[in-house]
């Protein structure tokens, strides 16, 4: 079976603007990052990192991340894996973030970045694995 022979994804239209949105998201959150690597402290209320260069790192993959969403946006019957991986780390971040506002050593405004980073795409990107799995069974 080709590429274009195919059967497209259920919502593809939807999928296809959520991985978009979630790839200029990503892209620009990395970037802004990258060069500004103290501004979730300062806005955390947490003094300056001592190396901010793990958090410009950290805004290079996530911006990288940006460039796979842009990618299943592009052909999202083959991101399966893509959104997987993006969802597993927008689960684990929130309970690394909950576990260091729960010993103190962060403030639960901390937290804001769970929000816009995290639990927003949750549902997107699980239903898109549900469209995604059926479409799999479907080629099976």
């Amino acid at each position: 079976m080709t590429i274009s022979e195919t059967p497209l994804i259920a919502r593809r239209r939807l999928h296809r603007a959520v991985f978009v949105a979630a790839g200029l998201y990503n892209l620009g959150w990395g970037a802004y990052s990258a060069l500004e690597p103290q501004w979730f402290f300062r806005f955390a209320g947490l003094p300056d990192a001592r190396y901010p260069e793990i958090f410009a790192c950290l805004g290079m993959v996530i911006g990288l991340y940006g460039v796979l969403y842009l990618e299943a946006a592009r052909r999202p019957e083959r991101g399966w894996l893509i959104a997987a991986v993006g969802l597993a780390g927008k689960v684990l971040g929130p309970i690394g973030a909950l576990v260091l506002v729960a010993s103190g050593d962060w403030p639960p405004r901390a937290l804001f970045l769970c929000l816009t980073n995290d639990f927003i795409w949750w549902i997107p990107f699980g239903l898109y694995l549900v469209d995604a799995w059926a479409l799999r069974r479907r080629l099976a």
